[in-house]
């Protein structure tokens, strides 16, 4: 399955169905698809194709509701089993999705990419965060493309050098250095540990415990909600520089 296949495909059609289609010997083969299912499939999650398709049936045009012919399912597959056949077509074929789910796609990789970067990054002369908002329109300002199938994580760099015209963004980390009463100890490790792997620990006979955090500047803030909420204040901390 090639989704960068699919994908041209898709600015060429609208479709009415989220569908899988492969043209084999002259003829067109699809199903219909359950879209968030196909992608999981087809990215190697263990989902059983019996949830992948909307109803096991082959056809030869799902929006016309005409099904493919036995005889040139068994000749070019092998067999007419619906199931099997599902599988090489999500296997070898391409998927079309409706203009409502991309545009869902696009909508759930763009929230995801600014989230990243607000999370990431910071503005070098404030070293603060750029809130998701000034993200959000500089991204718009930058004409910035999404591409819903490829992973967030590889658009960012991409993305930061297209608005780093418009605004200023700069990738830090801090090391902080943290100290916790007996009485918030444990419940501090947890939430500490949701942001990174704690370093230098130490645990005081008091029941006291110590330890470095790195952690991106642009999360700093949230991290410190977290923790002083957690501890009711009772932490001391410290940026190592």
């Amino acid at each position: 399955m090639s989704f960068s296949g699919a994908r041209q495909t898709m600015d060429k059609e609208r479709v009415s169905f989220n569908l899988a289609r492969l043209k084999k010997g002259g003829d067109i083969f699809e199903v219909a698809v359950d879209p968030d299912l196909a992608i999981d499939h087809v990215n190697g999650k263990d989902i059983d194709i019996k949830d992948v398709v909307r109803s096991e049936k082959v056809f030869s045009d799902v929006k016309k509701g005409i099904f493919a012919p036995e005889n040139r399912m068994e000749e070019l597959f092998g067999t007419t089993d619906p199931l099997q056949i599902a599988e090489i077509i999500l296997k070898e074929g391409e998927i079309q999705f409706t203009e409502e789910y991309r545009e869902k796609l696009r909508e759930d990789k763009r929230k995801k990419i600014i989230s990243m970067i607000t999370r990431n990054s910071v503005d070098p002369k404030t070293k603060l965060p750029h809130p998701g908002q000034r993200i959000e329109n500089a991204m718009a300002e930058a004409k910035v493309r999404i591409d819903m199938f490829k992973p967030a994580e590889s658009q960012v760099e991409d993305i930061v050098k297209k608005l780093r015209p418009i605004l200023p963004i700069s990738f830090e980390k801090k090391r902080i250095h943290l100290k916790f009463p007996a009485a918030h100890a444990g419940k501090a490790y947890g939430i500490i540990s949701g942001f990174a792997k704690p370093e230098k620990e130490e645990w005081k006979n008091d029941g006291s415990y110590e330890c470095e955090i790195e952690i991106p500047a642009g999360m700093e803030p949230d991290f410190y909600d977290k923790i002083n909420n957690a501890t009711s204040g009772e932490v001391e901390t410290k940026v190592i520089e």
